[in-house]
């Protein structure tokens, strides 16, 4: 008689099926290190979707099967990050990066570990995992608000959609790194291109940007995109950038194996240097190293300025260059009435995009160079962003601004101290264009382009932000491109931006000398728009990092057309939305410093209620400062409160300051 194989339970089996397709997805895509031949995986993998089909109570949006696919969008959410994605500041030779040691040591001491990694040329991305799932995926954007792009970079193979739980981590956390386009897949889609009579597509970095922000996911699913991770938010038992990468790695996140931890700036130098001559070895493009303070201790004793961290840095690469010859020196007036020369040259390739034009800022560096029209030059992209004239082959000084704007035909003059020229009037219609689109930008208006503006402009709809608000359907759909949809969505969009957060809206108006770190420093300390209105300019220099020109310009721009613009803004009805005030309590009037490692509370977290409670948390040890709260690692801030003979807690001190 012959023994009945015993039946196997579908819901049993689709599990063991799926965590063997996730095992084999980690070897292949993220260790290269596949286990076994494609064949044998698609036979796992057609078995897996069939139980599925049969039995579509076991589907789960986790299931591997589900990586591809997913409906198409018409534009792509904002999302908020729960902190802010920072930028690096930039080290181009060996003296920029050496200067940056020397500034680690001075604050932190001699004793530095470098954490050294290959700075991918590609798109920052956020993952947010809850419970250990797959939630959001993110784009960086402007480093504060992202667009949410989860159903494309689900059908990235080494973004794990679930990851097993890591100890000393919450149930929620995020997880950063590059989104990029391998070398042999981007060449290969270039030549599908030319073979399909389309053009063939400039950069790989680009590339890969377009593809995350497909509306069709399964075109992202096409391109075989990959990924590095190397952040990880909150950070859990991690003491150092070199654990949070073990980490990832542990997870099942792929992670750089070409990092290193160096004792000492030369190493560094060496480490960065090999990797120059290695670059095209890899299968994947670099345009320089990212070096960073190994020790969280010492990045939270180093901190931040502005928007970027003073404990990271990114040891670019020297740009490619080429040479090509100056055709015309066209000058541009930007939203202050700024003329700006700009170099129209014959098209040529640099590190993989056609330049044509160069920006040279003012008269005095046209000059300095000596560039003149038929000048042959040498030209890269500084940072591998920027088209800038590096050499002219036989410099002739002499150029001269013009002394008429090149749009309006009003007086163009230089106001001392200042070097640049500047358009006086202020009906100039380039200013009223360059000052919509610096508005509709800064406060994240969709759709409102040049061409949108240009029309509006020209019809005269608009003379000035406030008559954004004002647009209705009927009028946009006059407009070239614009049909019902398309007008409505924008007036939509214009709509939902008017309660913008207090920094943004003042970022928006193009107050002179303001930009965004500044204005948001200004939204902090105080707190609503008519406050800020009435502030004199000795109030305004009490801001840290405003100095009397600042604080002159700003006064002037309120007392001025500026106040005015404001006041039909609001009569528009936006609302800008005020910061929380400082509250009133037993630390009003004091400001505390923080330094070292808190251990029972973080450092954020005590600085909000320092604030709370009425008090300034401040960033760096003067003789103004009243407290200074110091932790094991803290350095040269402790050294400087000692020799200000500064009253200096501990954390148990400082939480006995605390309300009961």
């Amino acid at each position: 008689m012959t023994k009945r194989k015993k039946a196997v339970d579908p819901a049993v089996r689709v599990e063991e099926l799926r965590e063997l397709i996730r095992r084999h997805e980690h070897a292949y895509y993220v260790l290269d290190q596949p286990e076994v031949s494609d064949a044998e995986y698609d036979a796992i993998f057609k078995e897996l979707r069939q139980i599925e089909e049969d039995r579509p109570d076991l589907l789960t949006p986790y299931s591997p099967t589900q990586r591809v696919g997913g409906e198409a969008s018409d534009q792509f959410a904002k999302v908020r990050h729960r902190s802010p994605m920072l930028s690096l500041q930039n080290a181009f030779d060996e003296a920029e990066i050496r200067a940056f040691d020397k500034r680690v040591r001075a604050a932190v001491g001699e004793k530095v570990v470098y954490c050294a990694e290959l700075k991918i040329d590609g798109l920052a991305i956020s993952l947010t995992y809850a419970k250990g799932r797959l939630q959001r995926a993110a784009t960086r954007g402007d480093g504060t608000v992202g667009e949410d792009v989860t159903a494309n970079v689900r059908t990235i193979r080494s973004v794990p959609l679930a990851v097993p739980s890591a100890k000393g981590l919450p149930d929620l956390f995020e997880v950063r790194g590059e989104v990029y386009f391998p070398i042999a897949g981007f060449e290969k889609l270039n030549r599908e291109m030319e073979a399909a009579g389309k053009p063939r597509f400039v950069n790989p970095r680009n590339t890969a940007a377009g593809s995350v922000r497909q509306i069709d996911p399964n075109v992202t699913a096409s391109r075989n995109l990959q990924t590095f991770m190397y952040t990880l938010d909150p950070s859990g038992p991690a003491k150092s950038q070199w654990d949070v990468l073990n980490t990832l790695e542990s997870m099942g996140f792929r992670v750089n194996k070409n990092r290193r931890r160096l004792p000492s700036i030369d190493e560094v130098i060496e480490y960065h240097a090999e990797w120059q001559r290695r670059r095209h070895e890899l299968e994947y493009e670099i345009d320089g190293m990212v070096v960073k303070v190994d020790g969280f201790p010492q990045q939270l004793e180093l901190g931040f300025v502005a928007r970027s961290p003073r404990w990271a840095i990114a040891f670019k690469y020297a740009p490619e260059q080429a040479e090509t010859e100056v055709e015309e020196i066209a000058c541009y007036v930007g939203r202050t009435g700024v003329l700006t020369p700009v170099a129209h040259v014959k098209p040529v390739v640099v590190g993989g995009v056609t330049i044509r034009n160069v920006t040279m800022h003012n008269e005095a560096q046209v000059n300095e160079k000596g560039v003149y029209v038929g000048a042959r030059v040498v030209i890269h992209r500084a940072g591998d962003v920027i088209p800038e004239i590096v050499s002219v082959k036989v410099p002739k000084p002499g150029w001269k601004m013009p002394t008429m704007c090149p749009v309006c035909g009003g007086e163009v003059v230089r106001e001392e101290p200042y070097i640049a020229h500047r358009c006086i009037n202020p009906f100039c219609a380039a200013q009223r264009l360059e000052r919509l689109r610096h508005f509709g930008a800064v406060m994240d208006i969709e759709g409102l382009g040049y061409a949108t503006l240009t029309q509006v402009i020209d019809r005269g709809m608009v003379e000035d932000p406030s008559d954004l608000y004002r647009l209705n359907r009927d009028q946009l759909v006059e407009l070239d491109g614009f049909a019902d949809k398309s007008a409505q969505n924008l007036v939509d969009r214009i709509a939902a931006s008017n309660r913008p957060e207090l920094g943004r809206f003042l970022y928006a108006l193009g107050i002179p000398q303001v930009g965004g770190a500044t204005a948001d420093l200004l939204a902090a300390d105080f707190g609503s728009i008519e406050v800020l209105r009435s502030a004199t300019e000795e109030d305004l220099q009490r801001v840290e990092g405003v100095g009397p020109n600042m604080a002159r310009e700003v006064h002037m721009y309120f007392q001025g057309p500026g106040g005015e613009l404001v006041t039909k803004l609001l009569a528009a009805g936006v609302e800008p939305q005020a910061v929380e005030a400082v509250g009133d309590g037993p630390f009003s009037g004091k400001t505390f410093v923080f330094t070292g490692t808190l251990e029972t509370i973080s450092r954020p977290d005590a600085e909000a209620l320092v604030r709370k409670l009425g008090g300034k948390a401040a960033g760096s040890v003067s003789s103004k400062t009243d407290y200074v709260v110091a932790g094991p690692g803290a350095g040269s801030k402790l050294e400087k409160a000692q020799k200000l003979k500064l009253t200096i807690l501990d954390e148990e001190q400082f939480k006995a300051l605390l309300p009961r």
